[in-house]
């Protein structure tokens, strides 16, 4: 294959993706104080943002937290598939969706995007019937299960605010100073 196939800012965007996703593993040696502190939310958006193909984004994304996935729930001991292991992949798949509606990266729209895919998030796995009987399965039941949610879903905004930055502002940065970096087309659509 020649080196002008290859295309250096895919390959760029997957290794920060990857990278990111690495991260997974210390909220995992922290638990109690990092529990949903990770990059997974941030690592949807930014794919969705930034890949100029749309398919490598949603390919990339969940590849990688399918293998982070595994790699976490055989450290944790659990089993690799679960009640909610679906609905969480498709909370990410909205998530990389939202970051295609990204059309300007600056702090505000990364920021919006962000609080978006956090709430779709909470709003989907929540539900109290993917955890079995731990909630009623009544709106009440599920109202009780979002508000015992909450110290996690704050976790996951301060994480996704850490590693969003982190993502968006290291690629932002790589582009100004590598031409190779950046795209003839526009953000995301």
């Amino acid at each position: 294959m020649s080196l002008k196939k290859i295309d250096t800012r895919s390959v760029v965007l997957v290794i920060f993706i990857v990278a990111a996703a690495a991260m997974r593993l210390v909220s995992y040696s922290f638990p109690d104080v990092l529990s949903n502190f990770t990059p997974v939310g941030a690592i949807a958006l930014f794919g969705g943002a930034y890949f100029t193909d749309k398919w490598k984004a949603y390919l990339t994304v969940l590849l990688t937290l399918f293998a982070s996935d595994i790699i976490i729930n055989q450290l944790y001991g659990q089993p690799f598939w679960n009640n909610y292991s679906l609905w969480m992949y498709i909370c990410f798949t909205i998530m990389v969706f939202i970051g295609t509606l990204i059309k300007k990266t600056s702090f505000v729209n990364v920021f919006l995007a962000s609080l978006a895919g956090v709430a779709v998030h909470w709003l989907i796995i929540d539900m109290p019937w993917l955890y079995g009987t731990m909630y009623p399965h009544t709106l009440a039941g599920y109202s009780q299960s979002l508000i015992a949610a909450i110290p996690f879903e704050k976790n996951m905004v301060l994480g996704d605010a850490l590693f969003c930055t982190l993502l968006f502002g290291g690629f932002e940065l790589a582009k100004s100073k590598y031409d190779v970096l950046r795209s003839v087309h526009k953000l995301a659509l």
